[in-house]
């Protein structure tokens, strides 16, 4: 396979949509760095996602998540795994639009649902009175809108999606 150019790679979706594992299997597939976003949070804030959002809310996880993803260096070759909220950002999206391909791994409510029964301590940016369907119909239009390249994840393992990527970022 043929080197590709530095570039940058956004991946936005659901939580559960496989940002994360995905991310990094891309991330080597192209020989490119990987940043997971949650993690920077995790590490500035000394806290994990859902810890933070237990002490003071979804909206303080929001504007923390902002202030990080506007302050990171995404200058070089990278792949970069955001948080499922950051598309209520439209300062996030916008920076992320113009330095990087902003690819949307587009999942089904049950394959979210199924992937996040599997570990519900995973902390998610909305409000406590949100039902996780009413959060996906309210972030798919918004995930629809930012995405350049839109990759279905639900019924092929992470490799394969990693490739399917890949060949869409060449063309």
């Amino acid at each position: 396979m043929a080197r590709h150019p530095i570039r940058v790679v956004s991946l936005i979706g659901m939580p559960g949509s496989g940002k994360s594992t995905v991310g990094v299997l891309l991330a080597k597939r192209l020989g490119l760095g990987f940043v997971d976003t949650d993690l920077l949070i995790q590490e500035q804030e000394q806290a994990t996602l859902a810890e933070i959002i237990a002490a003071k809310g979804h909206e303080a996880l929001r504007v923390i998540e902002e202030q990080v993803l506007l302050n990171m260096d995404i200058g070089g070759a990278l792949v970069i795994s955001t948080g499922g909220s950051v598309v209520y950002s439209e300062a996030i999206m916008n920076r992320l639009s113009s330095a990087s391909s902003v690819v949307y791994l587009r999942s089904q409510l049950a394959t979210v649902e199924y992937r996040i029964s599997l570990a519900p301590d995973r902390g998610i940016a909305s409000p406590g009175s949100h039902r996780l369907e009413d959060v996906y119909n309210e972030r798919v239009p918004l995930y629809e809108r930012y995405a350049a390249i839109t990759v279905d994840v639900d019924s092929e393992p992470p490799e394969t999606i990693s490739g399917h990527i890949a060949i869409a970022l060449d063309s």
